[in-house]
C-alpha cells in the first residue's frame, strides 16, 4: 500500500493535509499549556500558533519539490500558491482581525444592551503573527521531508 503512495500525488496530498492537521493538533496543546484550559474550538479555528495554513501549504510544497525536484516548475508553482497564503495569512487577515476587534469595542460602547442585540460580536482572531506564520511553514517542511523519509523505507 505504502509503496503505491510513494512518489506521487497522493503523498503530497496527505503530506500537506497531514502537515495542516498536526500543526492543529501542536496548537490545541501550546494553547492548553498556556492558558490551563480546554478548549476543543481550537480544532476549527484560524489564528493562534503555529499556523495550520502554513504547515499545510509548505507540507504541500516540500513534498512537491522532494517528488518533482525543486527546480520543477510544479514546485514554482507550489511555492508560489504557499508563500501567497502566508502573506494573506500574516496580512489580510490578520488585519481583518484587528479591524473587527475595534468595531467590537466600539459596538460595546454605542450600544448598552450589548453587542448580542445586533448579532454578537466578530470574530477577531482571524489571521497569524509573522512569527506563527514562520513555525508553521517550519513546521510544514519538516513534517513533509520525514514523512517522505518515512515512506521510503
Amino acid at each position: 500500500m505504502i509503496s503505491k503512495i510513494v512518489g506521487t500525488g497522493y503523498e503530497a496530498i496527505i503530506s500537506g493535509l497531514a502537515a495542516a492537521f498536526f500543526a492543529q493538533v501542536l496548537k490545541f496543546i501550546i494553547f492548553t499549556i498556556r492558558t490551563k484550559k480546554v478548549n476543543f474550538k481550537i480544532f476549527t479555528t484560524t489564528g493562534g500558533m503555529p499556523s495550520s495554513h502554513s504547515a499545510g501549504v509548505m507540507g504541500l510544497a516540500t513534498s512537491v519539490g522532494l517528488i518533482e525536484g525543486f527546480d520543477s516548475v510544479v514546485f514554482a508553482v507550489a511555492i508560489g500558491f504557499a508563500l501567497v497564503t502566508m502573506y494573506d495569512a500574516a496580512g489580510v487577515r490578520r488585519a481583518a482581525g484587528k479591524t473587527a476587534a475595534y468595531l467590537n469595542r466600539m459596538m460595546a460602547d454605542f450600544y448598552e444592551h450589548g453587542v448580542q442585540a445586533i448579532g454578537g460580536k466578530l470574530k477577531e482572531l482571524l489571521g497569524h503573527t509573522p512569527f506563527e506564520v514562520v513555525m508553521g511553514a517550519i513546521f510544514g517542511v519538516l513534517f513533509a521531508y520525514f514523512f517522505h523519509q518515512y515512506l521510503l523505507g
